[in-house]
């Protein structure tokens, strides 16, 4: 029974310091694996909810081209997520539906929520 403190002890420290610590080597990993997979022309949303292309790759920056003409730079972790174009189950690339090719009102990279 002496001993039950000491485990009891030990299995919070695991709780509260390895598990959190694993986690978080997770998602730096997987941060990092998005950075490496950046190209130019890769369409990505920020941390703040702006989608884009790829304009530029810097080496700590990544120029976003927003609109047609309009590039911005931002910090590399900034880029929270590459895009991918929504496609209708069946639907053919050649159809043209609304503004940006995709459902009318929305965004190529929008998904549905």
């Amino acid at each position: 029974m002496d001993l039950f403190p000491i485990v009891l002890l030990a299995l919070m420290a695991v709780l509260l310091f390895v598990l959190p610590a694993r986690q978080r080597k997770k998602m730096q990993a997987q941060a990092q694996a998005l950075q490496e997979s950046l190209s130019v022309g890769t369409p990505v949303m920020t941390t703040s909810g702006i989608h884009g292309s790829v304009a530029a790759l810097g080496e700590r920056t990544v120029d976003l081209e927003i609109a047609p003409g309009v590039v911005v730079t931002f910090a590399r972790p900034a880029i929270m997520e590459i895009r991918t174009p929504v496609v209708a189950p069946g639907a053919d690339d050649t159809s043209i539906e609304g503004p940006g090719n995709g459902p009318a009102g929305g965004r190529p990279a929008d998904g549905t929520l």
